[in-house]
């Protein structure tokens, strides 16, 4: 699989991030919530991260 970052909310490693793939899908990386309440298959995940890297990463104002 070729990663390509589309964008992030810092220089580090360690921070939210969006990549997008060579298979056609993004992958995201971030926290792990465990207080949502959710029931989520084992196979499934829920990551958090900031508005603002969506805005960043597909290019929507902030005030949008």
């Amino acid at each position: 699989m070729q990663v390509t970052v589309l964008a992030t909310t810092c220089d580090k490693k360690d921070c939210p991030t969006l990549y997008k793939t060579d298979r056609g899908t993004i992958l995201v990386q971030g926290g792990t919530p465990t207080d949502h309440g959710l029931v989520i298959p084992a196979h499934e995940a829920l990551v958090e991260i900031p508005m603002e890297l969506i805005r960043k990463a597909f290019g929507v104002p902030v005030g949008d």
